[in-house]
């Protein structure tokens, strides 16, 4: 039986940063389809949606396994009919080096996570948004930087093939939207810029906020 009456989103890389944020911003209003690798960190996330009167799935899997995300777009259909908003946050971080230095293994994660895996998803869920939802995908612009290499060009082809997406949508739905995070107090970053005044930075909930304000 479906649950047609259900607000859903699904958030893949939900364990902790802005994926996190979003789920706890949103749970209030959606039921939450969380996916990410570390189960531990996911049912520390339920925890702390349950505690805010929300519920969620938890789906602990790895979004570079096509048939593991084929068969959840199934249940996520089979359960509910549809999908009301997708949140793109998963991202592989590879050790930041000069170009010439780039590790074959930290290159070929990169790219089976931050491109080919989002090449899968988004015909996988396309059919379950249809003309009214939303995929929402998250912009961190370094290609070309210096030590950015691998990170830098497989975020830059991820943003594109959502731009290409949102391009070819306009008219038809469903809403697809590229946001701009300001710079976040997050595990990421900190890999980025050790020893940086975190201060200075913006929280994941206030950005998680600040940005759904937008769509």
């Amino acid at each position: 039986m479906t649950e047609t009456s259900t607000k859903l989103a699904l958030i893949t890389g939900a364990s902790r940063g802005l994926g996190a944020a979003l789920a706890e911003e949103l749970c209030e209003t959606h039921h939450i389809v969380a996916v990410a690798r570390t189960t531990g960190a996911l049912e520390e996330l339920d925890d702390r949606i349950q505690a805010r009167g929300g519920q969620a799935t938890l789906a602990p899997m790895d979004i570079t396994n096509p048939d593991a995300m084929a068969q959840l777009c199934r249940s996520i259909f089979d359960r509910w009919g549809k999908l009301d908003l997708w949140a793109h946050t998963a991202v592989h971080v590879a050790p930041l080096a000069p170009a010439f230095f780039l590790d074959a293994k930290d290159w070929d994660k990169s790219v089976a996570c931050n491109v080919t895996a989002t090449g899968h998803l988004i015909p996988f869920i396309a059919p379950l948004l249809g003309e009214e939802g939303t995929a929402l995908f998250f912009d961190d612009p370094r290609g070309g930087q210096k030590f950015f290499a691998a990170y830098g060009a497989t975020k830059a082809a991820q943003i594109a093939l959502a731009q290409s997406w949102e391009a070819e949508t306009i008219k038809t739905g469903p809403q697809v939207r590229v946001l701009a995070p300001a710079p976040m107090a997050t595990a990421t970053r900190a890999r980025f810029f050790p020893g940086e005044d975190t201060s200075l930075l913006a929280s994941p909930r206030t950005e998680a906020k600040r940005l759904l304000s937008q769509v």
